[in-house]
Order: C-alpha cells, then structure tokens, then sequence
C-alpha cells in the first residue's frame, strides 16, 4: 500500500505518518528528511539548499525519484509537499490548518518565537511555491489531488489519526468509496 501525507510546516504531517506507518505496518519516508539529507552532505543549511533548489529542479528530482524508487520496492508512508502529485498513491492525504496554528506549533517544538516561526514558516512556503510552480506546474492551493483533507487544527492527533485511518480501513475493504 502508498499512503502519501502532505501539509504545510505544522500541520501534523510527521506525527500522522509515524502514527500510520506503525499503526500499518508500513516503512515511513520522510521526503524533508530527504532534503535535509542532501544539505547535510553538502555541508550547507537547509535553506541556503532551499535557494540552489530554486535555481533548477535537480534537488527536487533526486528526491522524487527516491521516493518513486522506495514506493515501487516495497510501498509505505510518503511524507512530502508534493507527494501526492509525485506517487501513484492508494489513499493521498492534505492536512491543513490555520497558519498561526502551524507557528504556534513550530514555535513550541523548536523553542523560537512565534513571529519567528510565522515569518519563518511564510519564506520557506513562498519558496517552495514558486518551485513547485515552476517545476511541476502545480498549484499548491489546489488540493484536488488528494483523497482525503483534514484540518488539523480542528482535531488533536487521535482525531486526525482516526479520520486517516478510517480512510484506510475503507479502501482495504474493497477500495474509494464513490458518493
């Protein structure tokens, strides 16, 4: 089975893909773990490898195609912004939530200010817009592709998780419902 999860930064995306991928018994891929892989190895910060991502769409092919690899091989958990366009996916899932929401939130996981996490949180989604655009030609406020969208800062953790879950539950039982 391919699951993929996509959201803006704090909306949930990693803790409901750990959440379903031990819940299923599946492997969970990480697409900014990816990312942050590759700055790692080039010994630069994540958004100076964000700017050289601008520049062309290497970067964002040596991710894609890693994560098409790791689907094929043995399915999972695809956590990413545009997995769900990127995979061939049996249930793809959007969370969202508000944008103070997802600063609060980043702000008590990495013990900065909110304004900071805020304005933060706005430079890297600008960014990753314009790429995706420019790359892929996707829109990131269209959120036709997706099965499944869940608003994260209207349900806590259990609630978003069972919602998933749910979803997944259904199509092992004889696929997409059509209503």
């Amino acid at each position: 089975m391919i699951i993929t999860v996509s959201g803006p930064p704090g909306t949930g995306t990693s803790t409901l893909s750990r959440i379903l991928a031990k819940e299923l018994g599946l492997r969970r891929v990480n697409s900014g773990d990816l990312f942050r892989k590759i700055a790692d190895d080039r010994g630069i910060s994540v958004g100076e490898l964000g700017r050289i991502a601008e520049e062309g769409p290497e970067i964002d092919y040596l991710i894609d195609d890693a994560q098409k690899a790791m689907a094929l091989e043995a399915g999972g958990v695809f956590e990413g912004r545009i997995s769900a366009h990127v995979l061939d996916a049996d249930l793809k899932i959007l969370l969202k939530a508000d944008r103070k929401v997802r600063a609060e939130r980043i702000a008590s996981r990495e013990k900065k200010l909110v304004e900071d996490a805020l304005r933060e949180s706005r430079v890297r989604e600008e960014c990753e817009a314009r790429r995706y655009e420019k790359y892929y030609n996707i829109d990131v406020s269209d959120f036709s592709v997706y099965d499944l969208v869940i608003d994260s800062g209207t349900w806590n953790e259990r609630g978003v998780s069972a919602i998933a879950l749910a979803a997944v539950r259904s199509i092992e039982d004889g696929g997409k419902p059509s209503i």
